[in-house]
Formats: structure tokens, C-alpha cells, sequence
């Protein structure tokens, strides 16, 4: 693909190396939800350190990609909350390098699925990249130039080549976990891949005001509650194996996948005011008062590894994502408003107050409900914690646009539709039974790990 000529633009070194030296006498985060500009510079110190672990604007790295051990998803996830940092702050620091590391990930087809992820890529992988490309188009964030990929058409293109993967073979349908029959967890089916779906379907059905995805999320949703991974009482289960049918169900229950149906289920309601998206919007954020504190009251905790010390490093960030979501769904479901802002409020008073670690007494702990520096450090919990202080901006900015209501970027319906098969040199063979049935064994070690390490949960 071609790329954007950045010989013009400001040293991105030069850019990290002005806000650190800003804050290099910060001596913790003070937080006052009452005051927009404390809300804006609190949110500065936190993005400030948590782009202090960034590297892919360096000469010789590679835009998009985190350093081990963090993930590509992560980063995906990580340009989404800069792209609402700008929104929420009006700061446009990190702008550039947000878009640079976006149209390198996006990849030929324009649906990030870019060469070098092919040995490792998941469906909710791709679709996290997707959120941030949606989240530019809702927020209008600076279009590229014209002759490269847009961002409505970059959510369009994952879009069209996820709906393809929907797999009725086993289970009923839904998203598997993996794309590709290599990786591990090919056979396993997970809440959050076809959340994520949900989620960007319904986001593009608000966005274009097209009945397909509109269709899309709805049976999206229908599948999740009829396989059982959503419960009666909309409390979400992470998956299952399709070598068994989805059963039995691996009913660990993370922040994240209870976040991503939130905000489908507000955006669904938004889109159609039908009252049943009203009441399943109303129902997932009364389920989800299992991941929030009774002392002190209201303030979100990791309740499948926080509380035994387990968490792994994509775990550490899943907070910021529920947050990111409930203060959508404020804007999007107006009702939720009180519920939603109360919650949002108490964990970010608790999250700041982590916020007093490192050289500087600005590094964010992992576990809010501790209300001090845990004397953990970690890219992931860095971000949590950004995301849930920003989203108390939510009622001083303006609710996302749609391409009929001040939207400008312009999208593709058929983007990403035809994309080229990608197989690294030395996975190119064909994939045998005896393939599948070791993926489908290694599917099965993984998921007793996960529930070695956090099955409590399901007597709890």
C-alpha cells in the first residue's frame, strides 16, 4: 500500500519527548470530576505515560505494534482511546501518529489484516482495530488524505470480511475465536469475537442507516443468547468448544464482554427506539453491578482475576473497555445516564488514586478498589485508567454523527469484501484432520488453563 508522506509532519520523537518533559515534575494525579480542565489534564498525565510505552513511531519500528509482551490488539485498542482523548480534550499530540500507525495496520484490503499478523490474528483482534476506525468516523476524527484508506470504509471493510466467517457448522453459528485453522483456539467460540461483531455492526447500522447490518446485529445477539452464552439474567459467559457443540460453557465472566453488548444494545435502541434494545440496555448494566465494589461503593474491579492475583496482560486493560463503552451508552441511551455516570465517577476517583507510582508518582495501579499505587506497572492498566477518568468528560462533548447528521468520512460498502488470502511461507500446506484435531486438543488445554486459573467463579 501506499504511505501517507509524514517527511512534512512533526518528529514523533520530538512530540513524546515535549509531553514527557511537560510532566516530569507531576507529582500525582489530581482528579477533580467537577472541573473539566482537572478531568483533561489528568487524563494528559495518564496518556502521557501510557504512550511512554509506544515505540512504533521510532525510525526502524513498525507503526501499530506495541513491544512485547503486549499485543497488536492492544494497540488497536490503545489508538481508540487516543482518538477519544482528542475528542474529549481537544489535545491533538498523539493525532499523527494515531493515524500513521492505523493506515500502515489496515493493511491491502483495508480491514487490518496486515501480513505480519497473519501466524497470530483473531477475529476479536481484528475487530478492536475495527472499534478505533469507527470510533474515528463517529467522532469525526481528521479524515487521511483522499488516495488512502477512510476510516468508515476501514470498519466497512472488517465488517464484510467477518460476516463471511460466520460459521452455522457447529454451535448454531456465531464467530469462532481464531481465523485461521493454525491457531490455537480455532475450535473455541467466544463471547467477545462475536460481541465485537455485534458491536460493529450496530455502530455501522447507526452510523449508514443500512438495514444489512442492522439485520446482522440482530441476529448476532439472537445467537448469543440462544447458544447460552448470555445468561437469562444478561450476565455473559466467555465461550465454548464447537468440537462439543458450545457445551459445556466456559462461564468466566469478564468486564469487557458484558461492555461490548452494552453498547450494541444502546446504539440498537438509539437506532430503532424499539423497546426491547431499552430493557436489554437496562438489564446488562443491572447484571454488570457484579464487577463494581460494595466498599468502596461503585468501583469497577476485574472480579475474574483481580481478587486472586491472576490477571494476564491483555486482562489488565479490560476495564478501560466497559468504561469506554458505559460512557457511550450515556449518550446513546440517555436513560442509563444516572446508573452509568455514578459508576464512571466513583471508578475513576478510585483509578487516580492508584495513580502514584513510578519516578514521577504518576504510574496507575491495576486494582482500583485498593485506592493506592498496588506497585504494579503494565501498559494495559496504564490505559484502564485513562479511559475511565476521560469518559467523565462524556457530558461536555457532543453525541457521535452519523453520514446523515455531520458524519464526513466517507465509506465503501464493499470494502475488504475480496481479501487476498494471506499464508505465511511456512504455514503454506494444506491443513489436514489430524490438523484440525490437534488445534481442537490445544483449544481444550487452553480453556482448562483459563479455568484452572479463575474457575471459582462459576460457584460463586
Amino acid at each position: 500500500m501506499r504511505v501517507f508522506n509524514y517527511a512534512s509532519q512533526p518528529s514523533w520523537m520530538g512530540l513524546l519527548a515535549a509531553a514527557l518533559l511537560g510532566t516530569s515534575t507531576v507529582q500525582a494525579i489530581e482528579l477533580d470530576l467537577d472541573d473539566g480542565d482537572s478531568i483533561r489534564k489528568a487524563a494528559r498525565n495518564v496518556a502521557t505515560n501510557m504512550m511512554s510505552y509506544y515505540t512504533g513511531m521510532n525510525p526502524g519500528d513498525t507503526p501499530g505494534n506495541l513491544p512485547d509482551p503486549y499485543y497488536w490488539w492492544e494497540a488497536g485498542a490503545m489508538f481508540n482511546a487516543l482518538i477519544d482523548y482528542w475528542f474529549y480534550t481537544g489535545d491533538d499530540t498523539w493525532n499523527n501518529i494515531t493515524m500513521q500507525a492505523m493506515l500502515w495496520q489496515a493493511g491491502e484490503n483495508k480491514a487490518f489484516m496486515p501480513a505480519n499478523q497473519s501466524k497470530t490474528e483473531g477475529n476479536d483482534d481484528q475487530v478492536f482495530w475495527a472499534f478505533a476506525a469507527m470510533t474515528a468516523a463517529e467522532r469525526n476524527f481528521p479524515n487521511p488524505p483522499a488516495d488512502q484508506p477512510q476510516w468508515l470504509e476501514m470498519a466497512q471493510a472488517v465488517f464484510n470480511t467477518q460476516a463471511p466467517r460466520w460459521d452455522t457448522s457447529s454451535c448454531g453459528g456465531g464467530l469462532r475465536w481464531q481465523i485461521f485453522t493454525w491457531n490455537n483456539g480455532y475450535n473455541y467460540k467466544n463471547t467477545i469475537s462475536t460481541g465485537g461483531f455485534f458491536n460493529l455492526a450496530s455502530r455501522l447500522a447507526k452510523y449508514t442507516n443500512n438495514q444489512t447490518y442492522q439485520d446482522w446485529a440482530e441476529k448476532a445477539w439472537d445467537w448469543t443468547a440462544e447458544v447460552g452464552f448470555m445468561t437469562p439474567d444478561y450476565r455473559f459467559y466467555d465461550g465454548g468448544s464447537d468440537l462439543t457443540e458450545c457445551k459445556p460453557i466456559n462461564q468466566i465472566e469478564w468486564t469487557y464482554n458484558a461492555g461490548v453488548y452494552l453498547l450494541g444494545a444502546a446504539n440498537m435502541y438509539n437506532l430503532t427506539e424499539d423497546p426491547k434494545w431499552k430493557d436489554r440496555t437496562e438489564k446488562i448494566i443491572d447484571a454488570s453491578g457484579v464487577f463494581f465494589s460494595h466498599d468502596p461503593p461503585d468501583v469497577m474491579y476485574e472480579r475474574a482475576c483481580e481478587t486472586v492475583n491472576t490477571c494476564m496482560v491483555d486482562q489488565r486493560s479490560f476495564k478501560g473497555y466497559f468504561s469506554r463503552w458505559m460512557a457511550q451508552t450515556a449518550q446513546m441511551a440517555p436513560f442509563a445516564y444516572d446508573k452509568v455516570i455514578k459508576r464512571l465517577r466513583a471508578s475513576a476517583k478510585a483509578a487516580a488514586k492508584t495513580c502514584t507510582g513510578g519516578i514521577n508518582e504518576n504510574v496507575c495501579g491495576l486494582k482500583w478498589t485498593e485506592q493506592k499505587w498496588d506497585k504494579t506497572k503494565d501498559f494495559g492498566q496504564q490505559m484502564a485508567a485513562l479511559e475511565v477518568i476521560q469518559a467523565n468528560l462524556i457530558t461536555r462533548v457532543a453525541a457521535p454523527v452519523t453520514k446523515d447528521n455531520g458524519g464526513t468520512s466517507k465509506g465503501n460498502p464493499n470494502a475488504g469484501s475480496k481479501p487476498k488470502k494471506v499464508i505465511p511461507p511456512e504455514l503454506d500446506y494444506d491443513i489436514t484432520t489430524a490438523d484440525k484435531a490437534g488445534a481442537g486438543i490445544l483449544t481444550i488445554l487452553v480453556m482448562i488453563g483459563i479455568g484452572g486459573s479463575t474457575g471459582w467463579l462459576i460457584w460463586d
